[in-house]
C-alpha cells in the first residue's frame, strides 16, 4: 500500500480532490480534522493549547473556539508556530496509527492523508509520494472571499503557508484546480488509474 500526500495552498481545492479520491475508492485520512479533534474538551492537545493561549480562546461550553484561536495565530507568526509545535506530533503520530490500522485491514493501491501543512510539518518526508493540488493566487483569494474572510483575513491565510510554486517543488503528482470541476475530476481519475497500476505491478 503505497502512503501518499495530499496537500496544496488553501482553497487550492485539496478538498474537493479528496472528495474524488474517496468516491473513487480510496482511503483519505483528514489531517486538518483530526487536528481539530484532538483541540476538544478531554483530548490531548487541549490543555496544552489552552495553556498556551489563555481562556480567552474559550467558548461559554469551555471549547475552544477556532475562529477566536486563528484570529491570534494568523496575526502572529510566532504564536502560530507555537500552535503547530504543540498539535502537529500528535497529528503525525495518529496518522501513522491510520496508517498501519489500514495497511493491517488489507488496504490495497494507495491510502492519503490530507493537510494543508504537510510540507510544511515536514511529514511529507515519511510518504511514499505527494500530490499537490493549485490554482491561480486571484482564485484562492476569490474562494475565500466567498467563504466569509476579508481581504486581509484570506492574505494572512495565504501568507500562513508556504507559496504553492514552493510546494510544487516536492509534488510526485500535480493536479491543476483552475479549471472545472470536470477538469479536476479527469486529472483525478488518470492519477487513481496510475496508481493501480502501479500496485498491480507490485503486487504481480
Amino acid at each position: 500500500m503505497l502512503r501518499l500526500g495530499l496537500t496544496g495552498g488553501i482553497a487550492s481545492g485539496k478538498t474537493a480532490v479528496a472528495a474524488m479520491l474517496r468516491e473513487m475508492g480510496f482511503a483519505v485520512l483528514d489531517a486538518d480534522s483530526l487536528a481539530h479533534k484532538l483541540t476538544e474538551p478531554g483530548q490531548s492537545a487541549y490543555d496544552e493549547v489552552v495553556r498556551e493561549f489563555g481562556a480567552s480562546i474559550l467558548d461559554t461550553g469551555n471549547r475552544i473556539d477556532r475562529a477566536k484561536l486563528a484570529a491570534i495565530v494568523f496575526a502572529d507568526p510566532a504564536k502560530l508556530t507555537r500552535l503547530n509545535a504543540i498539535v502537529h506530533p500528535r497529528v503525525e503520530t495518529a496518522v501513522h496509527e491510520q496508517f498501519a490500522e489500514w495497511s493491517r485491514n488489507g488496504a490495497r493501491d494507495a491510502a492519503f492523508v490530507e493537510a494543508a501543512l504537510l510540507v510544511e510539518a515536514g511529514y511529507h518526508k515519511n510518504l511514499d509520494g505527494l500530490v499537490v493540488t493549485w490554482c491561480r493566487p486571484e482564485q484562492q483569494l476569490e474562494r475565500l472571499r466567498a467563504r466569509g474572510l476579508s481581504d486581509e483575513d484570506a492574505r494572512r491565510r495565504i501568507a500562513a503557508q508556504l507559496p504553492i510554486t514552493e510546494k510544487l517543488r516536492y509534488a510526485t503528482e500535480k493536479i491543476d484546480c483552475s479549471g472545472s470541476l470536470e477538469d479536476t475530476r479527469t486529472q483525478v481519475a488518470a492519477l487513481a488509474a496510475k496508481l493501480r497500476r502501479l500496485s498491480t505491478k507490485v503486487s504481480s
